[in-house]
This record gives structure tokens, sequence and C-alpha cells, in this order.
């Protein structure tokens, strides 16, 4: 079956905590944050010893394509393919699906985010094999990582209470919880058998063809009158069919509603969604007093900063800051502050500030 499998790597986000360094065209999935090679590369790289290039499509937008397709220049180009306008993740995902069903009537699709860091690739690369296993099998499939903290910003999936982490069968889900409180998420924690929900799922084409026929018909009619891929009027068809879809995510729209939902449950695969600024300092090398950056760093008498720029900076007397300098724009924020930044580019949109977007 292996060579019925394909990756979809969801790439249309703007990234916009990370701004300013994550732009329209420049957004987090192409930055490198660590090492040499952007979130998205390291992504390609980790799934493509299981699924060869010439089987991995990605979605992204028109902004990105030109620059995805530079980075990746392993995957063919019309399989790096500009969604019109963004309508969050299952019109993504019903594209894809409808995209492949059409190409091989028995494909078998892996969903991954195009800006996550997994630092043990080995290890993921066995429950991504065990998840393709129980795909073919099962109806939908769905990977959980085993929180590490109590967080109130993911989603989280309950398995059976006897779960055994890092087992690679894949075992019925029990319910999907929507993000919780502070209270809920450490009973979560402390129950033991709920994992955050990491956003990568496993299926057959026309699986997920199938539930949004029955949950979500007016997307599905839309992608159903699409001609294939590889029709000269599929990128008009498109254009004109997609802006319609209903925006919004899987979850809600389809994995929630389905019957029969299969997961594994994940030990430590060094994960982490790399959300805010705050991730990418929790992440960074350090100096004695906590401090991280990325270009030179003068410190005297400061602790627990990160900085990002292409020039010298010297910091004296200040604490928990992040610092991030491009050439048009400065971004000055307490670390516990940078999940925030994102309202700074809202306010930039309202304001029509397409030179700082």
């Amino acid at each position: 079956m292996a060579n019925h499998r394909y990756g979809l790597i969801m790439a249309g986000g703007r990234g916009t905590r990370f701004w300013p360094r994550s732009r329209k065209r420049n957004a987090k999935q192409v930055l490198r944050f660590f090492g040499e090679r952007s979130l998205i590369q390291q992504t390609v790289d980790r799934v493509s010893a299981i699924i060869p290039p010439e089987n991995i499509w990605v979605i992204t937008n028109d902004y990105l394509q030109q620059e995805i397709r530079k980075q990746l220049p392993e995957v063919p180009k019309r399989q790096i393919v500009a969604e019109p306008a963004q309508r969050n993740t299952a019109p993504c995902i019903g594209l894809a699906a409808h995209i492949l069903a059409g190409l091989d009537p028995d494909a078998v699709m892996g969903v991954f985010p195009a800006d996550h860091l997994i630092l043990k690739d080995t290890r993921f690369r066995n429950f991504v094999r065990a998840a393709f296993r129980a795909a073919e099998t099962q109806d939908v499939v769905v990977l959980g990582i085993q929180p590490r903290w109590a967080e109130t910003g993911y989603g989280y999936i309950e398995f059976p209470k006897n779960v055994l982490p890092g087992a690679n069968t894949a075992i019925p889900v029990t319910s999907f919880r929507e993000k919780p409180d502070p209270r809920t998420a450490k009973q979560f924690v402390e129950r033991g058998h709920f994992f955050w929900n990491a956003g990568m799922f496993f299926w057959k084409a026309g699986t997920v063809l199938e539930l949004m026929r029955q949950h979500q018909p007016k997307t599905a009619m839309l992608l159903a009158g699409l001609p294939g891929v590889d029709a000269k009027n599929f990128t008009r068809k498109l254009a004109q069919a997609y802006p319609l879809c209903e925006n919004i995510s899987v979850d809600y729209a389809i994995i929630e509603k389905a019957k029969d939902v299969v997961g594994l449950a994940l030990d430590d695969i060094g994960w982490n969604d790399v959300g805010s600024w705050e991730a990418v300092y929790d992440l960074a090398d350090k100096d004695a007093h906590g401090n991280a950056s990325r270009g030179e760093l003068i410190a005297e008498n400061s602790r627990g900063n990160y900085v990002d720029s292409q020039k010298p900076v010297a910091l004296v007397g200040v604490e928990n800051l992040v610092i991030v300098d491009t050439p048009d724009a400065l971004l000055v924020a307490g670390r516990g502050s940078s999940q925030d930044v994102s309202k700074i580019v809202k306010r930039l949109d309202e304001a029509k500030r397409e030179e700082l977007l």
C-alpha cells in the first residue's frame, strides 16, 4: 500500500504571532528559526522517508506559493497549490482529497501542519507508519500528543482510561474536547488519558469526501464540481468555487462528527507547535543568565531575554523581553505577552498598512 500513501502539508497560515519577521510573503512556515532549514523544509524532511516527494502535496496561498516552490525543489511544482482564499482546514483538506481521489482512487492521505517542530524524527516516523496502516483499514485516525503541562490553547483527545502512551496500535477515541479553561486543563493532565490534538490526521481520500458530503454538503458540492488538477481550467474554476466554501476547521466540520474515530496516543516525540516567540525562546540555546539570541548579543545585568536581529544588540538592566528587529519594523514585547503580537497585526490590517503586512 506504500505507493498509495500521500502527504498533505497545510501551509496557508500567516503566522501573525511572529510579526515582524513573519509577513504575508515570508510567513512563519518558510522562516528559519532552528538551523538552516525552514519549518516547512523540516516538515518535508521528516515525512519524505515514508512518503516520496512525488506523493507530497502542499496547499498554501498566492503570497507563499513561489517561495515554497523555491524551498522545496524536490516536490513537483504542480503539487504546491495556492488557495484562492483562506477558508480554514476543512476546505483545504477537502480540496486535497478531491485532487488525490481523481489521481488515485486508493489514495490514503496523512495531514501535517507545515510549521511544527518535532525533535525525535525517527520516533515520529514510527507512529506515522502505524497511522497509515490503521487508516488503510479504519476510517479516521488521529494523533494525540502526551501533554507536558496543562495547556489551555489546544484541543484535547480523550482516549480510554487504560491508554498506554507510545503503543503503535490505534485505539478508539472516546471524545474530543475543546480548548479548556485552566482548571479543566489541569484535570485533563492529571487523569492521564487526555492528549493534545496536534492537527495530524490519516484517512482515505474517499473517506474525506464522503464525510464532507454528509456534514459539509455545500463545500462538498463545490469541490465535486472542480475539474481534475491537470485540467487547463482547474485554477480558474478553483478561484470561482473555493471562496464560496464554508470557513471552518476540519475538527468542527467532520472529525468530531465522524463515527468510529481511532487514534494513536504518542509518547515523547519532541513536539512543539512553535506558537509564539515565547516558544522559540524556550527551544533556543541560552547563556548563563537565560538570554537567547539570533545574532550578536551583548547583555549587562539582563536576564531571560530573546533577541532576533541582524545587527549587534546591547541590553542593560532588562528582563524577560522579546526584541525582534527587521529593516522596517521593531518589536519589543514582554515574553509573557508574546501571544498578543497577533493583535498588532490585526491593528495593522485595520489601518491597511500593507507595507508592514
